[in-house]
């Protein structure tokens, strides 16, 4: 790879790391499995992938064809709008009811089913992923010509080495979130950002 394709890759890391690590549900929902540990390497693996099919569907001039159908993207964010809400209100309840939080609700069994069908709605069902990854990604990468798809590797790299540290890196904060408290600020940081970003997507959809 010249040094001209390498520069074209790291702005596409860049740009995509940009997007990416503003607080939001994607982000709160792996930093808690992170934290508990919980089915974790499939969690970041979810979001990675997703994210790479979305970049390289824009890169390939599908934000186009979405844009034609705008009913689409209105009816995902009613939809994960309500699903956010939904996921806020649980975050909410163990905040108020700690019994029913991290070690009292009996998550063995079924654990990672139920993170990784979360994960996928929380990625497929906000409007917002779309928005940065097949359109705003895709025309940047259109920008770059022959060297698009450089770009929206270097974008896809980003998003697999974010959720990585994010995800495991959580873990670190094991000790810090060793008492109850500590999870119900936690549970209390995703419950308002999950009401936030869900009643924010019903109501602008």
């Amino acid at each position: 790879m010249n040094h001209h394709a390498l520069a074209v890759a790291a702005a596409g890391f860049g740009t995509g790391l940009s997007l990416i690590v503003a607080i939001g549900a994607q982000n709160a929902f792996v930093l808690r499995q992170g934290v508990r540990r919980d089915a974790v390497l499939a969690v970041v693996g979810i979001c990675a992938l997703s994210d790479a099919v979305l970049i390289a569907l824009g890169v390939g001039g599908v934000g186009a064809a979405v844009v034609a159908w705008p009913g689409a993207l209105r009816a995902v964010g009613i939809v994960g709008g309500v699903f956010l809400v939904s996921y806020g209100v649980l975050a909410a309840r163990r905040v108020l009811r700690p019994g029913t939080g991290l070690r009292a609700q009996g998550e063995a069994a079924g654990s990672r089913r139920r993170a990784v069908l979360t994960c996928l709605a929380m990625t497929w069902l906000n409007p917002h992923v779309y928005l940065d990854t097949v359109f705003l990604l895709g025309s940047l990468a259109a920008d770059r010509g022959p060297l698009r798809w450089t770009f929206g590797l270097g974008a896809a790299l980003a998003s697999l080495c974010w959720f990585a540290a994010l995800g495991f890196g959580a873990r670190l904060l094991g000790r810090l979130l060793a008492r109850p408290t500590a999870w119900r600020v936690l549970d209390g940081l995703v419950a308002v950002t999950m009401l936030a970003l869900g009643t924010t997507l019903a109501i602008g959809a």
